[in-house]
């Protein structure tokens, strides 16, 4: 029988992973074992917070929104501003009335204005 000569699929196979894992610090980045521990922890918690990340920015919205309308005397809170956005069928959505409320705020006490009439 002819020589084979083993090495290189695995080899190509941990350097991908190597290059993934570079910029760990100490072990996790030199020993495979722990690469591919690190790995599946990275990746584990970049699907979980990509999640996350989308509960943290619309409670950041609401908390903005619900400063602006406490804070300005519009006579309700937070909950009542949305109830009455879709009683009234105006769709905008917290971001969009969040960066109202940073960028303009007479804007919002007009939109607030026409909800109450």
């Amino acid at each position: 029988m002819t020589r084979v000569k083993r090495g290189y699929v695995a080899r190509r196979r941990r350097t991908k992973i190597r290059l993934f894992a570079s910029t760990f610090r100490g072990a996790h980045s030199r020993l495979t074992r722990t690469i591919t521990q690190q790995k599946l922890k990275a990746l584990v918690s970049a699907h979980r917070d990509r999640g996350r990340k989308k509960r943290d920015f619309r409670s950041l919205w609401i908390t903005r929104i619900n400063a602006l309308t406490r804070e300005n005397e519009l006579s309700y809170s937070y909950s009542r501003l949305i109830h009455d956005l879709y009683k009234r069928q105006l769709l905008l959505n917290r971001k969009i009335l969040a960066q109202i409320a940073i960028s303009n705020k007479n804007c919002l006490y007009i939109i607030s204005n026409k909800i109450m009439k």
